[in-house]
């Protein structure tokens, strides 16, 4: 893997075009004509939240990519992690304003579908980003990290780091409906080596990604089994959470906190041992080859298609004999956020 897959940000001009209920619309770049209205080919990006730094970064990564291909950026943000409502609205909104594609982190995979059906038959090209519609042919291609494999990574960083030992799990998982979250987990799960019904794994709670709530669920899991030894987190703002309710007990020493992300944060946790391993993705990439593949479309036609893997690496300075692994100094060079 490239040590570097980060791309290089500038800052760009911001200017606001739409707003709606739930949503903060906003337009950037300059440059080509082509768009239905006779101006910018327009590019339309739709992330989960607008607060989370994965989708700031990914969101970055959009701009600069809109500007050096000459496109007007419209983008988008549910107000909370699994508003699926709000992204409805946005891509209604776009298609509405003419956008050529749309670049999506969808909340519900599976509610969201017939609004990117609707957007596909009035020929707007919709790329996935980070998280897959289901099913997955619901939009024409897909930019994500295999989120399969970044919880298999952590699985068996996991199994191994326990040497042995008798496991404990706790599951600090996404939200239903979901399709990262699930694949994160069935990937832990399948790394481990445990299957979902396995009296191993003690406690599971939802997190919805957040914080706040990965401490909450990390205290309800303690209530439930004090003798949690692993904990597998759908992110790294769920495994921070994790760790503050475990040093409130004082185990943050004696339970192994495994987690997904690589961002900045996440990845100095990982420095400081507050987080075990961390599955790093790059959502810069994801973002600059979605927006490549609109302008693509826009100039000759062909739309982009299948699925493409942006890559993830273990991060870890605690390497386990077996697991392939870069120590946090890679993870820091690589890290967003």
């Amino acid at each position: 893997m490239p040590r570097n897959n980060r791309v290089l940000t500038t800052s760009v001009r911001v200017a606001a075009c739409t707003a709606a209920a739930t949503l903060a619309l906003a337009a950037c770049g300059s440059g080509a004509q082509g768009g239905s209205d006779g101006g910018r080919v327009k590019v339309g990006l739709i992330t989960k939240t607008d607060t989370n730094p994965f989708f700031v970064k990914m969101k970055e990564g959009a701009e600069q990519a809109a500007k050096e291909s000459g496109l007007e950026l419209v983008s988008a943000a549910g107000k909370f992690d699994g508003d699926n409502a709000g992204q409805v609205t946005a891509i209604e909104n776009m298609v509405n304003s003419g956008v050529k594609g749309i670049l999506i982190t969808p909340n519900d995979s599976k509610a969201i579908v017939p609004a990117l059906e609707k957007a596909r038959a009035k020929g707007v090209l919709v790329i996935a980003l980070d998280s897959p519609t289901d099913p997955q042919d619901a939009t024409d291609a897909l930019y994500a990290t295999d989120n399969v494999k970044a919880g298999e990574l952590i699985g068996q960083y996991a199994k191994a780091a326990m040497a042995g030992r008798k496991a404990q799990i706790a599951t600090l998982d996404l939200a239903p409906g979901v399709a990262v979250g699930v694949q994160r987990h069935e990937g832990f799960l399948k790394g481990f080596g445990v299957p979902e019904t396995d009296p191993s794994i003690v406690c599971s709670q939802d997190t919805g990604g957040d914080q706040a709530k990965g401490q909450t669920a990390m205290e309800n899991c303690l209530q439930k089994a004090p003798g949690i030894n692993v904990v597998y987190t759908i992110n790294e703002p769920a495994a921070l959470g994790a760790y503050t309710a475990l040093k409130a007990k004082g185990l943050e020493k004696k339970v192994l906190v495994v987690s997904v992300d690589g961002g900045c944060t996440g990845t100095k946790a990982v420095k400081e041992g507050k987080i075990a391993a961390t599955s790093q993705q790059y959502p810069l990439k994801m973002a600059s080859l979605g927006v490549k593949a609109v302008a693509d479309f826009a100039e000759d036609g062909k739309k982009a298609s299948g699925y493409t893997d942006t890559g993830v690496t273990l991060i870890t300075d605690r390497a386990q004999t077996g697991v392939d692994a870069e120590d946090t100094a890679y993870g820091l060079e690589n890290c967003w956020g």
